[in-house]
C-alpha cells in the first residue's frame, strides 16, 4: 500500500507559527519525528514519535472515527480520501496527507482568515 512505510522528518515550514495558533508552542521539539505508517486497504495505523513520547492513530477511510491528538484529547471525525490524499478535520486544524515521490508530505491549515499552514515532509526510511 502506498503509505506503509517508516518516515524521519526531513524539512518543515511554519511549524513555531502553526504551535502557536493551536495554543501548543510549550511542545516545540527539535528533534526528529518519526512517523510509522501501517495501510492495509481503507484501514491505517499512524504513529509519530519522538525521544521519550509515542502517540498513535488508527483510523477507517469513510468512517466516522475516535481518534487522539497530540495530547491525548479524544476527538471523532469522519477520515476520508481524495485523490490519494488523507484528510482529517482535527478540532484545530484540518490536516492533509499524501505520497509524493517516496516521501509522506503533510499539510496542516488552521481555519479563518489569519490561518496558518504548516507544511512537514519526511522522507522514507
Amino acid at each position: 500500500m502506498a503509505f506503509t512505510g517508516k518516515y524521519e522528518l526531513e524539512s518543515q515550514e511554519n511549524y513555531e507559527e502553526f504551535l502557536g495558533a493551536i495554543g501548543l508552542l510549550q511542545a516545540k521539539t527539535d528533534d526528529k519525528v518519526i512517523t510509522d505508517l501501517v495501510q492495509d486497504g481503507n484501514n491505517f495505523t499512524w504513529k509519530q514519535s519522538i525521544p521519550g513520547k509515542t502517540w498513535s492513530n488508527a483510523f477507517s477511510v469513510g468512517q466516522e472515527c475516535e481518534l487522539a491528538t497530540m495530547t491525548g484529547a479524544k476527538f471523532k471525525a469522519l477520515v476520508t480520501m481524495e485523490g490519494g490524499k488523507i484528510l482529517i478535520p482535527f478540532p484545530q486544524y484540518h490536516l492533509t496527507a499524501e505520497i509524493i515521490e517516496d516521501k509522506l508530505v503533510m499539510i496542516c491549515t488552521t481555519p479563518g482568515e489569519k490561518g496558518v499552514t504548516f507544511k512537514r515532509v519526511s522522507k522514507r526510511i
